[in-house]
C-alpha cells in the first residue's frame, strides 16, 4: 500500500530558522520518497541530531507534503560547514542507503544568501540583516519598478 495519498502525522509546530547575519549557505534538499518508511524517520532523526553538532550549522527548516515531495532546508555559515556535513561517514550511509531506499528522485541545490529577513507577530521590529548595500525596503522598491536587484546593489544607496 502507498503511503503517497495519506496525509502524514504532522510534526510538532516549530518556528522557521531565524534570520542570520548574511552571508551564509543555504542547503536545499527537494525529493520525492519511494513507498513506505524502510526506517526513513529514525534515520532522519538521527541525521537532524549529528548535523547539530557540525560546526557552522545554523539550523533547518523542512516539510513534506502528501504525495511525497519534501524539502529540507539546511543553513551553514560556510562551504566548510558543507562539506563537513557531506564527508560525515553516518550522513554518506545514509545518503546511499536513501538512494537505494527512500527516494525515487532528488535534487540539491547550495545558494548564498546575502539577504536574510525575518518577523514575528508581536515583536517589536522586524528582524533583518544586510551583506552590503541593499535593504529590504531597496529589493521592494526595485520590484515595484522592475528595477534589477543588482542594480541596487551596484549603486549603494540607502533607503
Amino acid at each position: 500500500m502507498s503511503d503517497h495519498g495519506i496525509a502524514p502525522v504532522p510534526p510538532p509546530i516549530s518556528a522557521p530558522v531565524p534570520a542570520h547575519q548574511p552571508p551564509y549557505y543555504a542547503v536545499v534538499f527537494t525529493s520525492l520518497r519511494t513507498e513506505g518508511d524502510n526506517g526513513y524517520e529514525e534515520t532522519a532523526d538521527r541525521m537532524g541530531e549529528l548535523v547539530k553538532g557540525i560546526p557552522g550549522f545554523l539550523g533547518e527548516d523542512s516539510a513534506r507534503v502528501p504525495g511525497g515531495l519534501g524539502i529540507t532546508v539546511a543553513y551553514f555559515r560556510d562551504l566548510v560547514g558543507i562539506e563537513a556535513w557531506r564527508a560525515h561517514a553516518e550522513h554518506r550511509a545514509a545518503k546511499e542507503y536513501g538512494r537505494e531506499h527512500w527516494y525515487d528522485r532528488y535534487s540539491l541545490h547550495i545558494a548564498k544568501v546575502e539577504y536574510s529577513r525575518g518577523f514575528e507577530r508581536g515583536a517589536e521590529a522586524e528582524a533583518g540583516t544586510e551583506a552590503g548595500a541593499v535593504t529590504g525596503a531597496q529589493v521592494e522598491a526595485a520590484a515595484e519598478t522592475g528595477a534589477r536587484v543588482e542594480a541596487v546593489a551596484e549603486t549603494g544607496a540607502q533607503v
